[in-house]
This record gives C-alpha cells, sequence and structure tokens, in this order.
C-alpha cells in the first residue's frame, strides 16, 4: 500500500488522505465534546513528538516523552476546565510540573548542554501544545460556556481552503517569491490564491454558521491567511535548519502532523485575542 501511495503524484497522495482523514475529523469535531478533545490531545502529542524527533535528528537531546506528557496535560487540563469538572486553580499544577524539567535534566550528567535542551523541551510545550489548548477554549468561546464545534470546525474549513487555493495558485501562476530564503517554492500568486479561497468559505461559513458575527467570520479568514502563512513559513525554517523537506510522513502528501497544522499553531492565538476583544 505504501509503495503504490510513493508511485502516485503529490496530488493524488492529498486526495486520498483527505478523503479517508476528514470525515473522521469531523465526526470527532462534531460528535461530542469528548471526542472534540480526544482528537486534538491525541494530534497535539504526535505533533509534539514529531517536534522533538526532528530536534533530535540535530543533535539536541530535549526530554521529548516528559515534554510532551507536560504539553497533554496542558491540553486535558485546559479542557476539564473549560467544561467545568475541575476548578480554574489547577491550572497551577503546571507550574511544578515545568519546574521539575529543571530537576530531570541535573541529574542528565551526558547532557553537555544542558540548558539548551531545557530551552527546547519548553519550546515543544510552547509551540506545539499550547495552540492546541487553545483551540480547546475556542470551542468553548461561546456566552453561556457551553461546547460548540463551528468555531474550531470553522477555522480548520478556513486553513485547509487557504492552503488549497494557495497550493493550486501557486502552482499554476506562481512567479513571484514570497519569502526564497525559507520557502523557494512560495509566492505572492499562491498567497492571493489561498486568501481568495479562505474569503470564499468565509462567505459560506456566514451562511451556515451562527456562532460569529459575518464580518467576524471574514477577519478570522484573514488572519488564518496571515498568521497560517508565516506559520508555514517558521515551520519551514525550523526544517530547512535541520536539512529536511517534511516532518514525517505520516500522512501521505502533507507530510507529517507538523506540516499539516503549523498554520493553526499560530494562527489560534490571534484569533482567540481577536474574538476575546471584539
Amino acid at each position: 500500500m505504501k509503495e503504490k501511495l510513493q508511485g502516485m503524484s503529490n496530488l493524488q497522495q492529498r486526495v486520498i488522505a483527505a478523503v479517508i482523514a476528514i470525515p473522521f475529523l469531523l465526526f470527532c469535531i462534531i460528535y461530542s465534546d469528548w471526542t472534540f478533545y480526544v482528537l486534538f490531545a491525541l494530534i497535539s502529542v504526535l505533533a509534539q513528538l514529531e517536534f522533538y524527533k526532528l530536534l533530535g535528528l540535530d543533535g539536541n537531546e530535549p526530554l521529548t516523552y516528559y515534554g510532551t506528557f507536560c504539553g497533554f496535560i496542558l491540553v486535558t487540563v485546559t479542557f476539564l476546565i473549560e467544561k467545568g469538572i475541575i476548578p480554574y486553580e489547577d491550572y497551577y499544577v503546571l507550574s511544578p510540573l515545568m519546574a521539575l524539567i529543571f530537576f530531570i535534566k541535573l541529574y542528565k550528567s551526558e547532557d553537555e548542554k544542558p540548558f539548551k535542551n531545557i530551552a527546547y523541551t519548553f519550546l515543544g510545550v510552547i509551540y506545539v501544545a499550547l495552540p492546541f489548548a487553545l483551540i480547546i477554549i475556542l470551542a468553548f468561546l461561546t456566552p453561556d460556556f457551553r461546547f460548540s464545534w463551528q468555531r474550531p470546525l470553522g477555522c480548520l474549513f478556513l486553513l485547509w481552503a487557504s492552503d488549497t487555493g494557495a497550493y493550486f495558485a501557486g502552482t499554476k501562476f506562481g512567479k513571484t517569491k514570497l519569502f526564497e530564503r525559507v520557502s523557494p517554492k512560495k509566492s505572492w500568486e499562491g498567497s492571493i490564491g489561498g486568501f481568495v479561497a479562505a474569503m470564499m468559505v468565509s462567505f459560506v461559513l456566514t451562511q451556515y454558521f451562527d456562532d460569529l458575527q459575518d464580518w467576524q467570520w471574514y477577519v478570522c479568514g484573514a488572519i488564518i491567511v496571515v498568521a497560517g502563512t508565516y506559520g508555514d513559513l517558521v515551520e519551514s525554517l525550523f526544517k530547512r535548519s535541520i536539512k529536511i523537506k517534511d516532518s514525517a510522513s505520516t500522512i501521505p502528501g502533507h507530510g507529517g502532523f507538523l506540516d499539516r497544522f503549523d498554520g493553526l499553531l499560530l494562527s489560534v492565538p490571534f484569533i482567540i485575542t481577536f474574538l476575546k476583544m471584539f
């Protein structure tokens, strides 16, 4: 099966992955708040493991499993607090958990650059797990604090539209380099295509999703196009620094979970802030 997929074009692999993955994602997001949590907790764990694995390829030694455990606890505690199962004060449990990173590294005498690897361990939690915790918050960001799948799913639709529009527009019309030093294939034409596609999906969301006002969906679409592009560039810079193309080969045509959700990692903090303020 893997050999057959490798013999297909990148576009064919993307289509097959989408046909298989999207119904599963939709089911988990819409069915209940618990399936929603399990889905994004799992993606967060897999993406964080990928991040630490890539750091290891460059000779670094972050606390892969403990850092991922801290990220999982962050996402889990966030969900339980937003659902009202535990009080907000339970966020403090993260403080000693994160402090233990220093203690653990203190006993790893073979680590020649412990503080560098401590920093990378923290970075995995902040860069990967924190945005997924914010996605949990996004689902409960309603006037009565009830769970609603519309906002996170709408943002995913906008991200997919932006990525798809940029892919096809860049492939067909891409000439003007967007950020050649970091990502030689990205073009301004692709970004414009992604923006147009995101605005079209924003319009569709205004017709069927009522959690946000019409203008808010358009702003969210614009945020995802801009911050999502930067998120992609940031991950490209990271991969370029360790001389690899994809974070993994987990998802055919897409690479790994970091490759698939990199745009969301930097978009969600801006979206949460925008919706909280406006």
